[in-house]
């Protein structure tokens, strides 16, 4: 029988957020899958661990995946680490889960620390509906084209950013979606320097062009404004009878759809159209 792939979450700064439950599988596991050994070795140090360790990153997924997925195949336990964070959450980690969902391996996630729903909690911004978009793109280009496809986007919007890219992402930010939208940008969550500022996306982008950036961000960008639809007219559903006409349907049809299409009165449609002679 195949062992399991556990989903453990790392402190993203305190070494006290981590729980009994993480702590536990960490200990029970036959082997840790690391995305820096180096990383993961001060966590296991400080819980008084030792445990075999992989090395499973961006850069070998596929020989790092193999070594995984035999050693699950085996009846090995794993548990997936990252240096900081949830696995599989813009990670690596979310194609060994993929992997192990085709080889039929079970898979199971320990609840844990994860940045952007931290930042989301304390961003100040709107928490119901929100979308997480992770790294951009270096590429000024890509970068750009992913900014625009969120244009019109009306949730809030979470990224991942490295200091060295902040100032440039920011810019692009205020070009795209307006120098006057609402912004959080969280900075070393739960750490010795912890902030949050609260700014427009014009603010931050001249504050950070004068004061260098540092430590790893999470912006938390409020969405646009829904656009009001105007609502229709009984001249609209004229016209879209009159194109539900043309396309075959009968009078009675056509007014009974276009009336439930644009949400208008069936019956004062009825009476509009039949009272003009080209219907």
């Amino acid at each position: 029988m195949a062992g399991t792939l556990y989903l453990v979450p790392t402190p993203i700064g305190n070494l006290g957020d981590i729980s009994k439950c993480m702590a536990d599988t960490l200990a029970q596991a036959d082997f840790l899958a690391a995305e820096d050994t180096r990383v993961t070795v001060k966590l296991l140090n400080h819980l008084g661990l030792k445990k075999p360790m992989v090395t499973y990153h961006r850069h070998n997924t596929d020989t790092g995946g193999q070594t995984v997925i035999r050693r699950l195949l085996d009846g090995e336990s794993c548990a997936l680490v990252t240096d900081a964070g949830t696995p599989a959450v813009s990670d690596p980690g979310e194609e060994l889960v993929a992997w192990c969902v085709r080889e039929g391996i079970p898979v199971r996630a320990i609840p844990g620390p994860c940045a952007l729903v931290t930042a989301l909690a304390v961003s100040g911004q709107p928490t119901g509906r929100f979308t997480f978009e992770g790294f951009l793109a270096m590429n000024k280009k890509n970068r750009k084209a992913h900014l625009e496809s969120l244009r019109g986007e009306t949730r809030t919007m979470i990224f991942y950013e490295a200091p060295h890219k902040l100032t440039a992402t920011l810019r692009d930010m205020a070009e795209v979606f307006g120098p006057d939208r609402p912004v959080s940008l969280c900075r070393e969550l739960t750490k010795l320097h912890e902030e949050v500022r609260r700014a427009t996306l014009g603010e931050a982008a001249a504050w950070y062009q004068e004061n260098t950036p540092r430590g790893e961000f999470v912006l938390v960008i409020r969405g646009a404004e829904p656009v009001e639809e105007a609502e229709a007219t009984l001249e609209d559903g004229l016209l879209l009878a009159d194109k539900l006409r043309k396309e075959g349907l009968s009078l009675r049809d056509a007014v009974k759809r276009a009336a439930r299409e644009l949400g208008l009165s069936r019956n004062q449609l009825y009476d509009r159209a039949i009272g003009k002679s080209d219907f």
